[in-house]
């Protein structure tokens, strides 16, 4: 009776795994599992459909087998041949970014209050120096004196930052 279903069995498993002998294997292996079912005395209502679907847990389980496989080859490569992450994901680089982050951050925050408010609507929020006026209600000329000491006060902070002197913790006490 399964060898009726020889030939259509195993044009199913080649479109799976795309090589004949191993799916000549597979088909194998699944008359043996069917065999073996039929013979522990169960009874098989539908021997077709029992064999596709044992041939296609064994596809699935092949599979599953690969991708292990592939897994285990990666993890046999020396280190040095792994690549490595990007520049900006580096550990270093992170925190060297946090750190850069957190400079200009408080560089800001120490900005007075109404220079502050300026110097963010403007850089942040782009507004137009007479939108920002007329938010805080004072003069275009004054919005560029905020904005221009603001972005004074950043300058100083990139340069002690180039300069590499500057800590987080020796900042938190300075006001720009």
């Amino acid at each position: 009776m399964l060898e009726r279903y020889h030939r259509e069995l195993l044009n199913f498993l080649f479109r799976q795994v795309g090589d004949r002998d191993t799916a000549a294997d597979l088909a194998q292996e699944s008359y043996a599992r069917v065999l073996g079912v039929q013979s522990a005395g169960q009874a098989v209502l539908d021997m077709r459909a029992l064999l596709y679907r044992t041939a296609r847990n064994l596809v699935i389980d092949q599979h599953r087998r690969a991708g292990v496989r592939r897994h285990e080859d990666l993890d046999a490569i020396p280190e040095v041949e792994h690549p490595a992450a990007p520049q900006h994901l580096q550990p270093e680089e992170s925190l060297a970014s946090r750190q850069i982050i957190r400079a200009y951050v408080e560089t800001i925050e120490a900005l007075p209050l109404r220079c502050r408010e300026a110097f963010v609507l403007r850089i942040f929020d782009e507004l137009s120096h007479a939108q920002i006026a007329s938010r805080m209600g004072i003069s275009v000329s004054m919005v560029e004196k905020h904005v221009v000491r603001g972005m004074l006060a950043c300058k100083l902070c990139e340069r002690r930052l180039r300069e590499g002197g500057d800590t987080v913790a020796s900042r938190s006490g300075a006001q720009a």
